[in-house]
């Protein structure tokens, strides 16, 4: 045990008096003194010591449930860090994904328009072809129309002058008959006869050949 001497006693009991600085901690359990005064600063010391450790205590209990209260705070703060890590990552991928689509659709866009383009061109050249296979058409058909007519022409002039021929020499060699008997001072009543109506023959048979030609013609040009 400690025993003080009465000086130090007393300028211990000033010390607390003046500034409530005094023994704290085990120190006291230790300290022994006759001083009915110095025993009441021990007393007053104890309890000052008691009420001093209970605060720490109570503040070292606040603290710690203030760090757990931070450690709880912190890891929930890690995890939020750590989930919006996560969003931001699915985000940029997303981003990434959303980039590399519109790269794709303005990909398929171009080519989709220069599709597009060559259609339109091909159209164009297919329209111009079937023009101009119009146009081939036409002037075929008018080329086969126009050889058509020129060879019924040729056909009509061939026949017409055929006919004629036939006529004209029928005439001339049945005039040429009636001539020679009325020369020779035959009797011509027969011949007469004959030659009136051979002449009536040609001359019908020409005008029916040549309205059935001018008929034929029409026909076909009423058909065509």
């Amino acid at each position: 045990m400690i025993k003080l001497d009465k000086n130090s006693e007393n300028n211990l009991i000033k010390l607390f008096e003046s500034k409530t600085i005094g023994l704290e901690g085990n120190i006291i359990k230790l300290i022994e003194s006759d001083n009915d005064l110095f025993k009441d600063y021990l007393k007053k010391c104890t309890d000052k010591d008691k009420d001093s450790r209970r605060k720490r205590l109570e503040i070292t209990k606040k603290i710690q449930l203030q760090n757990n209260e931070l450690s709880d705070l912190n890891e929930e703060n890690q995890k939020m860090m750590e989930d919006l890590q996560l969003t931001l990552k699915e985000a940029e991928e997303q981003k990434t994904q959303i980039e590399k689509q519109n790269g794709e659709l303005m990909d398929w866009r171009e080519e989709n328009e220069k599709i597009q383009q060559e259609l339109q061109k091909e159209m164009i050249k297919s329209e111009q072809s079937r023009i101009q296979s119009e146009t081939a058409k036409t002037n075929a058909l008018n080329d086969l129309d126009i050889l058509q007519k020129r060879n019924q022409t040729e056909l009509i002039s061939n026949i017409v002058k055929v006919a004629l021929y036939i006529i004209i020499g029928v005439g001339i060699v049945t005039t040429g008959v009636y001539v020679f008997t009325l020369i020779m001072g035959k009797d011509t009543q027969v011949i007469s006869a004959t030659w009136s109506n051979i002449f009536g023959i040609l001359l019908t048979n020409a005008f029916s050949i040549v309205g059935t030609i001018m008929g034929i013609k029409y026909a076909t040009e009423n058909k065509q």
